[in-house]
């Protein structure tokens, strides 16, 4: 992946051929793979739950599949057992399987008439309740309250915000002539197309709501910014001015987007209104600006630029002032994104002839290289900062890979998609990771 700057802002300029709503389901889903986990897993013993036994194992395994995946639990058998929120547990019998914590529920059916997914979460230690739940679901979102119910274990045990309920958002190369964006849980199921395109698609970016991607589109002979409602299906222009319009990437309050613009010559950031009104110039040089990151208090866009010479990270305040270059160590350094305190910095460095990810602490100025891959682009943190997600290449074909900001939790994504005689059908690029649901 031995790119140029200018390179880099070239592939903005691809253009999308189709348009599809959220409603046709993927052919293919992605499959994670976990390739390491963190040094003091904690264990945690998942019950079978009570009730309908068909929809108790679905629940159920997506419970103990989110939390096994993030590389933070050991999941202790249960040797089958089913107890439901309202039993008693005999906490001896889980502390001789050595289970640090125990969770335990039911599907039923609540007063209105709506079936309801309730648990209850113990500390098999000390012999008492930590929390518990209940979620009105129904059949087609049982998935979805086993995140929910993941998410409220994750937090519970770690004190940190799960983020199974969350989507992610990717490109998938079909075959030469098809390129699709898909939608999905975390966990890679549940995919759906929302843009399909004879050419390729990048750069999706979700707004805070996680309502809206924003994209490039160059249907019209050229790159043109939308801003398209998942729910709807109906989008709008945001940037369509004379030259290139690429790069969007949303403000915290989801009322601006930084996008790249050569309008007035060279290649800009521009902060533009949700609308597409008010654009704003942001830089000012005869360099490549690119790949706008905003800060999350909404006070800076980083960003790369050559001006030093060679590929490097920036910042910029919204309200004026002297650009300051952020990344000094190595000749090349790209694409910034923030993490959600906005503490830390991920971006793509070259190092020792390969593209890697790495993680810099804003105070300190501390990198860390988090990956030994060769490929890595496209970095997105997880809502909760816990994880980053990239796109890489492996066997030939693109992947995605989920890092965790210490480096110690690896997982790897992958689709199995296209024409398999074509080298790169089935890549998975582009991943933009979504807000935490609202």
């Amino acid at each position: 992946m031995s790119r140029t700057l200018s390179q880099i802002r070239r592939i903005g300029l691809f253009a999308v051929c189709a348009l599809a709503l959220l409603h046709a389901s993927a052919h293919a889903q992605l499959t994670i793979e976990i390739t390491g986990a963190g040094a003091n897993r904690i264990p945690v013993a998942i019950a079978d739950f009570g009730g309908d036994p068909a929809a108790s194992r679905i629940l159920t395994s997506v419970i103990r599949s989110d939390l096994e995946r993030s590389g933070l639990f050991k999941m202790i058998d249960t040797g089958g057992i089913a107890i439901t929120e309202t039993s008693s547990p005999i906490f001896g019998d889980w502390k001789s399987r050595g289970a640090d914590a125990l969770a335990a529920g039911s599907i039923g059916v609540s007063a209105d008439g709506r079936q309801e997914a309730r648990f209850r979460l113990y500390d098999v230690t000390r012999e008492t309740v930590l929390g518990g739940s209940a979620f009105v679901t129904s059949k087609p979102m049982l998935r979805a309250a086993g995140h929910r119910i993941a998410d409220v274990i994750y937090e519970k045990l770690t004190g940190e915000p799960g983020v199974f309920s969350t989507r992610i958002a990717y490109v998938v190369r079909v075959n030469a002539a098809r390129y699709e964006l898909h939608i999905a849980d975390a966990d890679g199921q549940n995919a759906q197309v929302a843009l399909i395109s004879k050419e390729p698609i990048i750069s999706p970016s979700w707004s805070p709501d996680g309502d809206r991607l924003a994209y490039v589109s160059f249907e019209n002979k050229k790159p043109v910014v939308y801003v398209h409602s998942l729910a709807s299906g109906k989008r709008i222009v945001v940037a369509n001015f004379k030259g290139s319009n690429s790069a969007p990437a949303w403000s915290p309050d989801g009322r601006r987007l930084a996008v790249v613009l050569s309008k007035e010559g060279g290649s800009q950031i521009f902060i533009v209104n949700a609308d597409g009104t008010g654009a704003q110039r942001l830089t000012s040089s005869s360099a490549i600006n690119t790949e706008p990151n905003f800060s999350p208090d909404g006070q800076f866009v980083y960003f790369t630029s050559d001006r030093g010479g060679s590929p490097q990270i920036y910042r910029a305040a919204i309200g004026g002032g002297d650009v300051q270059r952020v990344s000094f160590e190595g000749s090349y350094n790209v694409t910034p994104r923030l993490s959600p305190d906005g503490k830390s910095m991920a971006f793509i460095s070259r190092r020792d002839g390969g593209f890697r990810l790495s993680v810099m602490d804003l105070a300190s100025r501390q990198v860390q290289v988090l990956t030994d891959s060769y490929k890595d682009e496209s970095p997105t943190f997880a809502p909760n900062g816990r994880m980053i997600l990239i796109a890489t290449e492996s066997g030939g074909r693109g992947v995605l890979s989920a890092v965790s900001t210490d480096g110690r939790i690896k997982q790897r994504l992958s689709i199995s998609a296209g024409d398999v005689r074509e080298p790169s059908a089935g890549d998975v690029r582009e991943p933009a990771w979504g807000p935490f649901n609202k």
